[in-house]
């Protein structure tokens, strides 16, 4: 170049890094430093996590993108503040509050109205949200001015738990699966004791198999620096969920190579609508088992 400086190579590196995401940076935006960060040539992430939420966000590099769809599938767990007496137009703190009340249940009332909440049940996501009509973004509609009816949608809750409540907030965790919306759970809560509310922060606890226990911060990856690569967690990491199949030396490069093999062995599976090939504790391939035999639908390249 020019200048006297030289561009930076992009590596092949493949692996899963699960980020601590902080307050006010989008899940884009996310991806995008870590992949400046690291290097890499590709990169993305296992669920949006709103700007204004914090916590978990499990980011793939390389092959590990290919696992995305098993993290994304997976259990979250979510802490949230519903913040009594006030409805937001974006169910949380960034929009403007639309409508207010007096009302602040106690704890008895929260713990009694939670029940309805829990299972397969019914919501109406905000508008301010990632879902497309009409093939446009329902929150680059919402800020344009248009007025909105969202389709409701069903949701799997398995838990909520109350972890304090005042006469200000109540602190809940909850337990559900993928396309649950924490911003209108809060709304509906609140609307079922006859209030109003919206959420005053919110921190996702857990994806799947990663949890804030695995959970790197932006600081602690900068100050890392060569020892950077040793965060990350393997591309089998985001394979936890799938039974595994493991393979040999052999058996690992005929599945590479996009071929089935036979599984022997006393305990060897005879069908499966969903695992994954291992070969020394190294992914290799995610596909089924069909009359005994292996069938890759994706192959994992050594990297």
């Amino acid at each position: 170049m020019t200048d006297g400086t030289k561009k930076r190579v992009k590596r092949d590196l493949s692996g899963w890094l699960v980020f601590n995401k902080p307050y006010d940076m989008s899940s884009t935006e996310a991806v995008g430093k870590l992949r400046w960060l690291f290097g890499a040539r590709k990169a993305g992430h296992a669920g949006t996590l709103d700007p204004l939420a914090t916590g978990v966000l499990p980011i793939a590099f390389g092959e590990a993108t290919k696992t995305v769809p098993m993290v994304q599938d997976g259990t979250k767990v979510y802490r949230f503040d519903i913040v009594w007496g006030s409805q937001t137009t974006t169910d949380d703190v960034e929009g403007e509050v639309v409508a207010t009340s007096d009302v602040r249940p106690d704890t008895d009332a929260l713990l009694a109205a939670l029940p309805r909440f829990t299972g397969v049940i019914t919501q109406v996501p905000p508008a301010f949200s990632a879902i497309k009509i009409k093939g446009e973004r329902a929150y680059d509609l919402a800020r344009a001015g248009a007025k909105l009816d969202m389709p409701p949608r069903e949701v799997e809750i398995d838990a909520i738990e109350v972890i304090a409540n005042d006469a200000t907030r109540a602190t809940l965790s909850v337990t559900c699966a993928k396309g649950t919306y924490v911003r209108a759970l809060a709304r509906d809560i609140a609307e079922a004791l006859g209030t109003k509310g919206h959420v005053g922060a919110l921190h996702r606890a857990r994806v799947g198999a990663f949890s804030d226990a695995d959970a790197v911060s932006l600081e602690t990856l900068e100050a890392a620096g060569a020892e950077r690569d040793a965060i990350l967690l393997p591309v089998a990491a985001g394979l936890a969920a799938l039974p595994e199949i493991r393979v040999d030396a052999s058996q690992a490069g005929v599945l590479r190579r996009g071929n089935p093999v036979l599984l022997t062995g006393r305990d060897a599976p005879v069908a499966l609508d969903e695992a994954w090939a291992s070969q020394r504790g190294q992914a290799v391939a995610i596909g089924y088992v069909e009359k005994g035999q292996f069938k890759p639908r994706r192959v994992i390249l050594s990297r």
